[in-house]
C-alpha cells in the first residue's frame, strides 16, 4: 500500500534533521514524501541574508530533495517573522488537503524558535478543520483527518518528548539522510557551526566535511544513537527482543490527539515500510 508523508517545517532543513531517514526510507519503498518549509530562510546566516541567502536556501532544499528521492517545498513567509495568522492557516489547511497525507510530522509547540513554535500551532489548527467542507471550500475538504505527530526534541517543559513510535533506521538510510543534509551547506556548516562556537572545526575539503557532519552533536549519527538508546525499552516492544536490541540509530515521532489515530498498519508502515 503507498503511503504519503508530509513533513511540515519551520525552515528549509528542519524536516530533514528530526525526519530524513524517515523519508529516505519511505521513498525508497516507493512510498511519496513531501517537505515543506513554512519560512524562505532569508534569517538563518551570519554574513548572508535577505534574498540572496533566501534563494541559496531554496537551492539547497531543491538539491536535498533529489538526494532522498522527495519533493520539498519552500514557502515565501520571512524566516523569524512567521506569525499564527488565519491567512498562513488556510495555507496549511489547503496544502495538507492539496496532499492528502497519511501523516503530518511538524515541530511541538513548546520549542526554542517562535518559527518553531508558530508552525507547530499552525498545522495543530489545521489539524480537524481540513475536514470541515465550508472552512476554505475552493479546495475540498478531506473526508479522514490524517494522523498528526511531532518530531522529537529535547524540551522537558511543560512536558518532556513521549514516543508513540521509534523508528529505526538502517545504514543505507542514515547515509541517504546525511547525503540530503549535507546539501544544506549555508545550515550545516556555516551558520549552525557559527552560533554553538564551532565554526572553526568545520573541515575546508568537501569530503572531511561531510564526514565531520556526522560527529556534529546536532544532527549528527550520537544524537541517532541516543534516541535508540533512550528509547531501547519501547523499540524492544515494538520489533521484539532480537530487532530492538540491534537498532543502532533511530528517529521518534509522538502523535497529536487533534488528527486521526494511528493505525497498527500504518504504525507498522513506519517501522518498517
Amino acid at each position: 500500500m503507498s503511503r504519503r508523508l508530509l513533513v511540515i517545517g519551520a525552515h528549509p532543513d528542519d524536516p530533514d534533521i528530526r525526519a530524513g531517514g524517515l523519508a529516505c526510507s519511505w521513498a525508497d519503498a516507493g512510498h511519496d514524501v513531501r517537505f515543506v518549509s513554512m519560512t524562505d530562510g532569508r534569517s538563518g546566516h551570519h554574513e548572508q541574508g535577505g534574498n540572496e541567502l533566501a534563494e541559496r536556501r531554496r537551492r539547497e532544499a531543491a538539491a536535498a530533495a533529489v538526494t532522498a528521492g522527495i519533493e520539498y517545498h519552500v514557502l515565501e513567509n520571512p524566516d523569524g517573522r512567521l506569525e499564527p495568522t488565519l491567512e498562513n492557516r488556510e495555507t496549511v489547511i489547503e496544502l495538507i488537503r492539496e496532499y492528502d497525507p497519511d501523516l503530518v510530522l511538524t515541530h511541538r509547540t513548546n520549542d526554542y524558535h517562535p518559527d518553531h513554535r508558530y508552525t507547530s500551532q499552525l498545522v495543530r489548527d489545521a489539524a480537524y478543520m481540513v475536514t470541515v467542507p465550508n472552512v476554505c471550500p475552493e479546495t475540498p475538504a478531506l473526508h479522514d483527518n490524517p494522523v498528526f505527530a511531532y518530531l522529537l526534541d529535547t524540551f522537558e517543559r511543560p512536558y518532556p518528548f513521549t514516543p508513540d513510535v521509534i523508528v529505526p533506521i538502517d545504514d543505507e538510510h542514515v547515509e541517504c539522510k546525511y547525503d540530503a543534509l549535507d546539501c544544506h551547506e549555508s545550515q550545516m556548516y556555516e551558520w549552525l557551526p557559527y552560533n554553538k562556537g564551532e565554526l572553526e572545526a568545520v573541515p575546508d575539503d568537501p569530503d572531511d566535511r561531510r564526514e565531520w557532519l556526522e560527529t556534529d552533536p546536532i544532527p549528527g549519527l550520537a544524537e541517532m544513537r541516543a534516541t535508540a538508546d533512550r528509547f531501547r525499552d519501547d523499540l524492544i516492544e515494538q520489533c521484539g527482543p532480537e530487532r530492538g536490541r540491534q537498532v543502532e540509530y533511530a528517529e521518534a515521532f509522538e502523535v497529536s490527539e487533534y488528527g486521526g489515530n494511528l493505525t497498527s498498519a500504518l504504525a507498522s508502515d513506519l517501522v518498517s515500510p
